[in-house]
């Protein structure tokens, strides 16, 4: 079965400029994705698709490959996720190469580790998934979640005023690491998340969503509080 992790990185990024390559505690942050991959030994080729000749070079640096730069269509605001695979896969396919299986690991996911990412393959075998990928438990019941109007505040979900919490049923989100999912599926959903998904469940010490830079020194300490 032939493996392809893909890690999406184009230049552009408007709330942290250059993140995809921002130095995180010593070295830029995409290449933690790319050695978690490489270190997995799971995949015949770990490449980066983007635009940007320094993540480029970057990419190469650490080991990834770069075998075609993103094109301008899918390196724009308005790209999705599921276009530059697509795009990814038609350049491969070109070129006679396929692969039965797509990792797509995000860039900026330094907590990502070769061994979540085999468990993640696992899973996506052993449990017939066409698709696997890391989530987080709420830090908080999303059943007592607010909305707010002005000043006045009301609760979505009244119902749930006078639950306790620890009677309230856990729901998650997406950590935002990677998303296995099988080529074929893929191809026919033509997105990431198709039907058919499992969930691998993480802990909240493994994982840092980035968003802002205060989400980003956040991470950093999180990080260096997990490895020590």
């Amino acid at each position: 079965m032939a493996n392809l992790a893909i890690i999406p990185a184009r230049g552009g990024s408007k709330r942290i400029p250059r993140k995809n390559i921002k130095p995180f505690l010593g070295k830029p942050i995409i290449a933690y994705s790319i050695e978690a991959a490489i270190n997995s030994n799971l995949f015949d080729e770990v490449m980066v698709s983007t635009d940007d000749k320094e993540i480029a070079e970057i990419a190469l640096h650490f080991g990834a490959k770069v075998p075609f730069m993103r094109s301008n269509v899918n390196a724009n605001d308005f790209a999705v996720l599921a276009d530059v695979i697509l795009e990814v896969l038609e350049l491969y396919a070109q070129r006679g190469i396929k692969f039965d299986n797509i990792c797509c690991i995000l860039p900026t996911a330094p907590f990502v580790t070769a061994d979540t990412i085999k468990k993640g393959k696992q899973l996506l075998s052993s449990e017939s998934h066409d698709c696997v990928f890391p989530v987080l438990e709420f830090s908080f019941p999303i059943q007592r979640s607010l909305k707010i109007k002005g000043t006045k505040v009301e609760m979505l979900w009244r119902g749930y005023l006078n639950t306790r919490s620890q009677d309230l049923e856990p729901r998650y989100h997406d950590s935002g690491q990677f998303y296995w999912v099988k080529t074929d599926v893929f191809l026919e959903q033509k997105k990431i998340l198709v039907e058919n998904a499992g969930a691998l469940i993480i802990s909240q010490i493994e994982a840092q969503d980035i968003d802002t830079l205060i989400d980003w020194k956040l991470a950093e300490i999180k990080y260096q509080l997990a490895n020590e």
